[in-house]
């Protein structure tokens, strides 16, 4: 079985994602794992730099061998500079993800597939369930000020934070018609999070 874990900006649900990995299921990190494949993957390379030069890339030599490092600096500064070029990076390296979470669900189930961006990556298609984290718009935002920001709820941060959410929502909306095979799942801080974990876990597997 293959289950996704989404939900908004400061829901939680990388928390959520480390409670079940604590009860021994196996949770694929999408940005993680996009990372690793980036670094890895020469296919994905060569395509990236086809579509923004070879600056995409510092190569260092490591024991003898040609190490490409991800120039993510540059690569951010370019995708802001040219919105477009974002939708073209995105469609090199989200299905070379999406391809490596068939892969790993061929030999691991059931597998929680991670990420804040299942449905616009088009993840959630290879899902038979989604656990869609929610918590209350005042709790993510104080949880993102804490993390994002060192706690300091200026109101230039707070917009920053809002902008995301609405950014988030507007992204969300596209696919409401896969709303049916989703599992609402509220982390407002009242329940444990290893509850919260045990109730995915009963609901979807242990039925």
């Amino acid at each position: 079985m293959l289950i996704g874990i989404t939900g908004g900006i400061g829901s939680g649900k990388s928390t959520v994602a480390r409670a079940l990995a604590k009860q021994g299921f196996a949770v694929y990190d999408c940005d993680a794992e996009a990372k690793r494949i980036v670094s890895e993957d020469n296919d994905v390379q060569r395509a990236i730099v086809d579509l923004l030069g070879a600056e995409a890339f510092k190569s260092y030599i490591v024991n003898d061998q040609i190490v490409n490092i991800y120039n993510t600096a540059y690569v951010a500064q370019r995708v802001f500079a040219e919105p477009d070029l974002r939708q073209r990076l995105n469609a090199i390296i989200h299905p070379a993800v999406k391809r490596d979470i068939s892969l790993r669900h061929e030999v691991v189930s059931p597998l929680f597939v991670e990420s804040a961006i299942l449905d616009e990556a088009g993840f959630d298609t290879l899902c038979e369930a989604i656990v869609e984290v929610e918590a209350p718009e005042a709790i993510r935002l104080a949880r993102t000020i804490d993390r994002d920001y060192h706690g300091i709820a200026s109101p230039e941060n707070i917009e920053k934070v809002r902008a995301r959410m609405r950014a988030q929502r507007e992204a969300r909306g596209k696919r409401e018609e896969l709303r049916a095979k989703r599992m609402p799942i509220l982390n407002d801080g009242q329940k444990p999070v290893e509850e919260l974990a045990t109730e995915i876990v009963h609901k979807l597997i242990q039925q």
